[in-house]
Formats: C-alpha cells, sequence, structure tokens
C-alpha cells in the first residue's frame, strides 16, 4: 500500500525478516529491546501476515514505529481489531492504537535511543 514518493524497503529486508521469524518460531529469543514477531489478519485475505517489529517501552508501556510509510502490516493492523505478539515461544494478544502526529512527537524523539537498530537503518 505504498503511496508514489515512499521510500523503498531494501531489497534484502523480506528475505531478512523472514529468517528472523523462523528463528523467533524456533524458540531463540533475542532479548532486551529486540524484534518480536507481529501477526496481524491480513485486510483482504484474512490469512495471517507476520513482520518482525521492534517495540520501545515508555513510562512502562509499549510502543511500535512503522519503519517505511505505506508499510501493509500497519495497514492490516489498522483494519483488524486485534493482532498477535510474539517474542520467541511467548504469544500474547494486544490492541494497537494508532496515534494522531501530535501525540506521536513525543515517541518518536524517543525512538532513536530507545531502538538505536532501528534508527540506523
Amino acid at each position: 500500500m505504498a503511496r508514489a514518493g515512499d521510500p523503498k524497503p531494501p531489497w534484502w529486508l523480506k528475505p531478512a525478516n523472514n529468517v528472523f521469524i523462523r528463528m523467533s518460531r524456533l524458540g531463540l529469543s533475542f532479548g532486551g529491546e529486540s524484534p518480536v514477531v507481529l501477526t496481524v489478519p491480513g485486510r483482504k485475505s484474512g490469512l495471517p501476515r507476520s513482520t518482525p517489529v521492534t517495540p520501545m517501552t515508555v513510562d512502562g508501556r509499549e510502543y511500535v514505529v512503522a519503519g517505511f510509510p505505506g508499510a501493509d502490516w500497519v495497514a492490516n493492523v489498522r483494519a483488524a481489531e486485534e493482532v498477535t505478539v510474539a517474542r520467541g515461544r511467548k504469544v500474547r494478544r494486544v490492541r494497537m492504537v494508532e496515534f494522531s502526529a501530535e501525540d506521536a512527537r513525543p515517541l518518536l524523539r524517543a525512538f532513536p535511543e530507545a531502538v538505536p537498530p532501528g534508527w540506523a537503518s
């Protein structure tokens, strides 16, 4: 669901994501503020779609920032009532809420320090 002019993810991102998802499903944990596997029903197909995301914790709450504008997983989350988040073999259901630009501003300022790998890419 990318829009014209949106930056495209690098070619290697999907294969790397698939490797991470497989490793995570084998129970390999990456500890701390590391990626989790977010699974959400596809907004058109209804089939489960998984992607790694790296949450950041601020004041005891978890937040996720989309890495690329127009990412399909974001559109799927907008259409879903719940998603699952898995860290290793531990899976939990969560409800995600999208913030307005104004409300997200302090979190976006915290993102580079809270999730250095997400910022460096």
